[in-house]
């Protein structure tokens, strides 16, 4: 990574939604190491007061939580004014077309299967926020 693409992800604010503690735990983990302030909820109730409280710059959600699944928790970001120009990145294991296309509809920037590498977070960060 240069140092103008270090420069980038200096502080800038990540929110990984997902139901799995090593998935966030890893997230958090890889993310913090290259200065991001990383926030992280359990499912999409969670992360609806995470995302108002702290207006993270890209969001990386799950898509099979209970009670609000990454879909829907990514139509209702994408549904506010003040957060519908915020990347939403879906996660998930099924690498399904028609997964990746249900999440396009409801407003996801892209799509990476789980596992990922930090080479594909950092990459779709990159990608996907501009300062």
């Amino acid at each position: 990574m240069t140092e103008a693409q270090q420069r980038e992800l200096n502080g800038l604010k990540v929110l990984v939604i997902d139901d799995s503690k090593t998935i966030r735990r890893t997230a958090e983990t890889l993310l913090s190491k290259e200065g991001c302030e990383v926030y992280t909820a359990v499912d999409g109730f969670d992360a609806l007061s995470k995302v108002a409280d702290h207006h993270p710059d890209i969001v990386f959600v799950d898509i099979m939580m209970p009670r609000l699944d990454g879909y829907q928790t990514c139509s209702l970001i994408k549904h506010n004014k003040l957060f519908k120009s915020t990347p939403v990145i879906m996660l998930s294991s099924k690498d399904g077309l028609f997964d990746r296309a249900r999440g396009r509809i409801v407003g996801s920037e892209q799509y990476l299967t789980k596992p990922f590498t930090k080479d594909e977070l950092l990459g779709a960060i990159q990608r996907h926020v501009s300062r």
